[in-house]
């Protein structure tokens, strides 16, 4: 199968449309299909897909004012070329919004069908980072996926609010997780030492760091005793985060094997933002045998379990947080109960399980295509 993988973010960049991206062209290089990627230029160069599994067309962009690490696509006739050139059965489009817009709008020219993945809360983006509306925002989502043959919503949150904004055709597709990369073994003394030098509990926050991460709830579990808040990540929000965490170790971005060494190094990980459409991070920690706390909101509702992998709490309640994160710090055998669990929870949710899903979706998208070509 012929696939065009048109996504706002491939690597370099560490997002998760970028990383859900690369695993799908991966899967579909490994299954012996023909993907191609096209995705914004970085300032990287060509010499960013050196590792792509697949071949990338890169489309001429621009830094998204107030977070440069986002590149939007600017105009470009490379999208339907690629489209053609490609001989593309399916289009499969991640997170579109603007240069899945025109990937769809070239699909739709070419006869080809087309597959849209909803992954971000774009009505919340855009009103965050450029000053649209949310109302706006969702009619541009609304049209772009009424277009689609298919839309393809990673949690049951997700699938209820598109389908509440009259976006047809949606159904269930969860993100996968490297259950090799991210395991409990990788958990690291040496590590935990050079965090928590006297033995202090640690407690993670794995993500970018912008407006609506809401990484300031943190602040009073850092004023917890015997606990070390742990940071990861970077973006617009880095300075505000540590001057609202005094105390945190905040460690920038971290990516491949050192990340999963954090992760499996910590006692406790907390996912703050309650915009989440998935929450990749929370499947990692869980896959790292790390208890979680987050939102009872979005993509966490259908990853945590209360009282087994998890705690879930209500959205933008510090208070809440912190008092969780005290109850856990004084029963050491119940983190370690929900760690296992956890672990155990998504052991089957690997991304070759995933791909397998998503290649069934697109079969059955060009299956439909040919009942009515008939």
């Amino acid at each position: 199968m012929r696939v065009v993988i048109v996504t706002e973010s491939f690597p370099p960049d560490v997002n998760g449309v970028a990383h859900c991206a690369l695993q799908t062209a991966r899967q579909l290089a490994g299954r012996g299909h023909q993907p191609l990627v096209v995705a914004p230029a970085t300032e990287a160069g060509a010499r960013a897909d050196a590792g792509a599994p697949c071949p990338v067309v890169r489309v001429p962009s621009l830094p998204l004012p107030g977070y440069p690490q986002v590149r939007v696509a600017l105009p470009s006739r490379r999208v339907a070329a690629a489209l053609a050139g490609h001989r593309a059965q399916v289009v499969h489009l991640a997170s579109p919004f603007v240069l899945g817009a025109r990937g769809m709008a070239a699909a739709g020219r070419l006869g080809i069908p087309a597959v849209a993945v909803y992954q971000t809360d774009l009505g919340g983006y855009a009103r965050t980072y450029v000053g649209m509306g949310e109302s706006t925002a969702w009619r541009r989502i609304r049209a772009v996926h009424t277009a689609a043959d298919r839309t393809l919503a990673p949690s049951s949150a997700a699938l209820r609010d598109l389908e509440a904004h009259g976006v047809p055709r949606v159904r269930l597709w969860p993100r996968g997780v490297d259950t090799v990369r991210f395991r409990p073994a990788l958990r690291d003394a040496a590590l935990r030492r050079a965090l928590a030098p006297d033995g202090e509990l640690i407690v993670g926050y794995v993500g970018r760091l912008a407006p609506e991460k809401r990484v300031e709830l943190l602040a009073g579990v850092c004023a917890l005793e015997g606990v070390r808040v742990v940071v990861v990540g970077d973006g617009p929000s880095q300075g505000a985060v540590r001057a609202a965490l005094p105390g945190a170790a905040v460690l920038g971005r971290r990516t491949g094997p050192e990340l999963a060494r954090i992760f499996a190094s910590l006692d406790l990980f907390v996912h703050t933002g309650p915009l989440e459409t998935f929450c990749q991070t929370v499947q990692e920690a869980m896959a790292s045998g790390v208890p979680v706390i987050a939102p009872a909101a979005g993509g966490p509702l259908d990853l945590v379990v209360p009282g087994r992998t998890g705690v879930l709490v209500p959205p933008d309640d510090a208070a809440a947080v912190r008092d969780a994160v005290w109850a856990l710090a004084a029963d050491p055998g119940l983190r370690a109960a929900y760690g296992a669990a956890g672990r155990a929870a998504v052991a089957g949710r690997t991304w070759e399980a995933v791909g397998e899903q998503l290649v069934g979706h697109y079969e059955e998208v060009l299956a439909a295509r040919t009942v009515v070509a008939a």
